[in-house]
């Protein structure tokens, strides 16, 4: 058996690019034989300033969305980061053992940090490091990731790898990254060039988990498109992103390949595909919506879950912890 580690910043609102990218895959995987183990990254959250209070509310929202979509406490480890101390122990051995010239080379920092590099707060920079040791402090073996990510699992390894020839010991597993085959790239419903993202300017460019129904009808009517019907083929969807990501996300939420929908929809106009769309959407999303909201109901008890997957993580990561920390030198925590 095989341990599995995942995470997601609990900041803003999971989007149906989430969902269909990873959140669903996440259910799935609960279905199998290996151990899996999901993290609220709230660590990583304050590498840009949080308000304290949003933070916590934020926690607790994308705690209930992933209780919702199906994440079982009985059957998978869920709990925030902050709450077991190894991920930042860990964390800081590594920060020790990668080298400067690795995270410069990261590309997802550039995209973060821009052009004003220096401005930026030095946990933007580090964070891979702990996005490492939140992997390796489980041992897990396979992590599911899309492939933007991938650069991330190729430093986590290059980091244990480091470790385990500096202090001659076989200790940290290699990862690997596990990219389902038929991930949906769900692209923004107001620019088919872009990721759909929960961090966009504009509350219309994507499909939050939350929405409503007529919220959700109101996106996609509003979603940008071209004016020409649906063609018959998939290539000829290559040069109209739009109408590409409308029809993939239409695949994906229906469990169809794209060639089945334009079977299905060739030559129809986007009034009425839309329309099927958003109802296949509203069916899909608002009852995970509806049941987030009965777990923000209760906080207390939804505390109580997370507060019991963390002593479960803490009961798997401490020992691994604290070999790591012997290893490199320090005197026993007593």
């Amino acid at each position: 058996m095989a341990r599995i580690f995942s995470g997601i910043q609990p900041t803003g609102i999971a989007t149906l690019g989430n969902y269909l990218g990873a959140l669903r895959n996440w259910v799935a995987l609960q279905e199998g034989e290996d151990e899996c183990i999901y993290c609220l990254v709230d660590l990583h959250a304050i590498t840009v300033f949080q308000d304290p209070a949003g933070l916590r509310e934020q926690t607790r929202q994308m705690a209930a969305l992933l209780l919702a979509c199906g994440i079982d406490p009985a059957r998978s480890v869920l709990f925030h980061q902050s709450a077991v101390s190894a991920h930042a122990r860990l964390g800081w051995i590594f920060n020790c053992v990668a080298r400067m010239g690795w995270l410069k080379r990261m590309t997802q920092f550039k995209d973060k940090a821009g052009k004003d590099q220096e401005a930026v707060s030095t946990g933007l920079f580090v964070y891979p490091n702990l996005m490492a040791a939140d992997i390796h402090v489980y041992h897990a073996t396979k992590v599911p990731v899309g492939d933007d990510q991938l650069q991330h699992i190729e430093l986590a390894n290059d980091i244990a790898e480091k470790f385990n020839h500096d202090f001659g010991v076989a200790f940290f597993p290699r990862i690997e990254a596990v990219v389902p085959k038929e991930t949906a790239r769900v692209m923004s419903l107001r620019d088919g060039t872009k990721k759909m993202s929960k961090s966009d300017a504009s509350d219309m460019a994507r499909i939050n988990m939350t929405d409503t129904a007529d919220v959700i009808a109101q996106k996609i009517k509003k979603a940008k498109t071209d004016p020409a019907p649906l063609p018959e083929h998939v290539k000829d969807l290559e040069d109209r992103p739009e109408a590409r990501n409308l029809v993939g996300i239409y695949a994906a939420i229906m469990g169809m390949k794209p060639h089945e929908v334009l079977h299905k929809f060739a030559g129809s106009g986007f009034g009425p595909f839309k329309q099927q769309l958003a109802d296949a959407l509203v069916a899909h999303i608002e009852p995970i919506g509806l049941r987030t909201r009965e777990y923000l109901a209760d906080p207390t008890a939804l505390d109580h879950i997370l507060q019991a997957g963390a002593r479960k993580a803490e009961a798997i990561a401490e020992p691994i912890a604290q070999e790591a920390e012997r290893l490199v030198g320090f005197l026993a925590r007593g």
